[in-house]
């Protein structure tokens, strides 16, 4: 190889020139390091080692008190804390101080951080009730006002005496979109059955204690917006950060639901009150509350999710046995199934086979033509994911022009993600309808529940909304008539209907996605577009994966794994 480099000069002597050059840089770049390290031991061979014991002494001296100050102020401000306000919530002893001990800087520090030194409330604020525009029969919980609008007393929704069924709370926090989806399951559940139930969304109680949270949901929004744009470090440091839910995250919490008492004080001590969100559940019981119910969300099992004084319901056993070997109490804990509405579990056999059988047209022995996929692409409440999102429709642009592929878009109520769909869907010149009210989402899901062969108008239908209830119901809505849900593996991961899970926003949603791919009824996460591709040429090739995935949810239907929320209700009227 040498010889026919030489043979041409052309190559070799700039070559040369370019080694030449490189090997001076190197040599001077050698030569200022060997004098920039010889100046540096002459200062050090000039100093007097005195002076260089005090200056290291010192060092380690100020280090030792300044550290063993800082943790004397923490564990000083750790019981200050836990004493202003006294609670009936103990989670030292909850999760053991000897097995857990409470990390009592980073506790106050963080307290401090996040509410200074305010003095927490302890006054009733009065609630009222108005009747849901959105959900027949549901109450929504609210300050007492007035505006004019007709609304009911707190007290007439109470049972009264003799009267033998109780009123069920379903609280929540408006914190991204999982947490209302799951509230607004287990309210479905709890109308079906027949109990007066109220809606209590913490945010909905103009206060102080409400603006508190709003900071908080602010700043995941926007961790996870980021995370999910930039990549790299940066959603490996977010990824870490979901799956840092110790026991000191908890003490945290419990500090901040500490302050949040003021939201649920209205309620009697005994009502039935099903939390979907744990700084619910920790402000219940901070308060004393006696027939509390806490749904755990997600996979992965973390202290900072469970709560004492409550039962906590799990989704899986996994979280269920990992939670005991932590030390849940047994009598607090208990495995009740996934988080779904009732209209969603009632319609499971017949959505299942109506979407096996659209699977099949055209494969086989069929005679009908090839139905298109047809994917439900859902924004989460935090509005990440755009990205990754918008480079899956860019891909998908031949086989939508080409009938193979239809996409059921849920911007929800994000104008930044309702522009990103309008771009990318113009930039590609792919045509779509637009649906913007409830109404309209129920209309469009009658006609595609009418037979399998039934077509959208466009390829393409984008659903967006000014209001927040429309963007969290349209995916259970449209999850009904979807061939597939595309979603991250948030408690999406956990619906009956068949899904393929693209890249996560936070390192403990992975879980969830091993649970549904476990339980035949999703794939595993595809954190690249082109993963995300090879799985929907897969449901393309051939009908079998979806077929597979629609009869493990029926066979899964059959042993309650989807009855987490009828199970709630059960366990809450009958604790009552």
């Amino acid at each position: 190889q040498l010889h026919l480099l030489t043979q041409n000069r052309r190559i070799v002597l700039p070559l040369a020139a370019i080694l030449h050059q490189s090997n001076r840089s190197i040599s001077n770049s050698h030569t200022t390091q060997m004098k920039k390290g010889a100046a540096i031991m002459d200062f050090l061979s000039s100093i007097d080692p005195k002076v260089a014991a005090l200056v290291v002494g010192g060092s380690f001296t100020a280090i030792f008190v300044t550290k063993t100050a800082l943790q004397q102020w923490g564990k000083s401000a750790y019981e200050a804390i836990k004493d202003s306000p006294r609670t009936q919530c103990d989670i030292d002893s909850f999760v053991g101080e000897v097995a857990n001990p409470p990390g009592a800087f980073k506790v106050a520090a963080a307290h401090r951080f996040r509410l200074g030194w305010r003095k927490a409330r302890t006054e009733v604020i009065p609630i009222e009730c108005t009747k849901s525009p959105h959900f027949e029969g549901l109450h929504v919980a609210r300050n007492v006002t007035k505006d004019g609008e007709k609304a009911t007393p707190l007290t007439e929704l109470l049972p009264k005496g003799g009267e033998s069924k109780p009123t069920v709370v379903v609280a929540t926090i408006r914190m991204g979109f999982g947490h209302h989806r799951l509230a607004y399951s287990a309210c479905s559940w709890a109308l079906a059955k027949g109990y007066t139930t109220i809606f209590h969304d913490m945010l909905n109680i103009q206060s102080e204690e409400a603006d508190l949270i709003k900071s908080v949901d602010e700043l995941y929004s926007k961790f996870s917006r980021l995370a999910s744009e930039m990549g790299g470090p940066v959603e490996k440091m977010w990824g870490s950060a979901m799956k840092a839910g110790d026991a000191d995250a908890l003490r945290i919490a419990a500090q901040t639901a500490a302050h949040l008492q003021p939201l649920l004080l209205a309620y009697p001590k005994d009502i039935p009150i099903i939390t979907t969100h744990q700084l619910v559940a920790l402000t219940a019981a901070a308060i004393g509350f006696t027939n509390v119910v806490n749904l755990v969300v997600d996979n992965y099992p973390q202290w900072f999710l469970v709560v004492p004084r409550t039962l906590n319901l799990c989704q899986g056993p996994v979280n269920y046995q990992s939670f005991l070997r932590m030390g849940v109490p047994a009598d607090e804990l208990a495995h009740a199934g996934h988080w779904i509405g009732h209209d969603m579990v009632s319609n499971i056999p017949a959505d299942c086979k109506r979407r096996a059988d659209r699977a099949k047209l055209g494969y086989g022995s069929s005679t009908s033509s090839q139905a298109a996929r047809r994917l439900l692409i859902p924004v989460g409440g935090a509005g990440a994911q755009r990205k990754f999102i918008i480079g899956l429709i860019a891909k998908l642009e031949t086989l939508i022009k080409n009938g193979r592929v239809q996409l059921l878009l849920n911007a929800g109520d994000h104008a930044h993600m309702k522009t990103a769909f309008i771009d990318v869907l113009d930039e590609c010149k792919l045509d779509y309808d637009t649906i913007t009210t409830t109404q309209g989402v129920y209309d469009f899901q009658k006609k595609l529940l009418a037979s399998a062969t039934t077509e959208p108008a466009k390829a393409v239908t984008l659903f967006a909304f000014d209001e927040y209830f429309p963007a969290v119901a349209t995916t259970d809505i449209l999850g009904r008539v979807a061939d597939v849900l595309t979603c991250k593996p948030s408690e999406l991961a956990f619906y009956p209907v068949p899904k393929l899970h693209i890249r996560r926003v936070g390192d403990h949603e992975a879980d969830s996605a091993r649970r549904s791919a476990e339980l035949g009824d999703g794939s595993l996460e595809a954190r690249e577009l082109e993963d995300a591709m090879a799985n929907i040429d897969l449901f393309l090739k051939s009908p079998d994966w979806l077929v597979h995935m629609n009869e493990s949810i029926i066979q899964n239907n059959t042993i309650g794994v989807y009855d987490g929320c009828k199970k709630a209700v059960e366990f809450a009227v009958k604790k009552e």
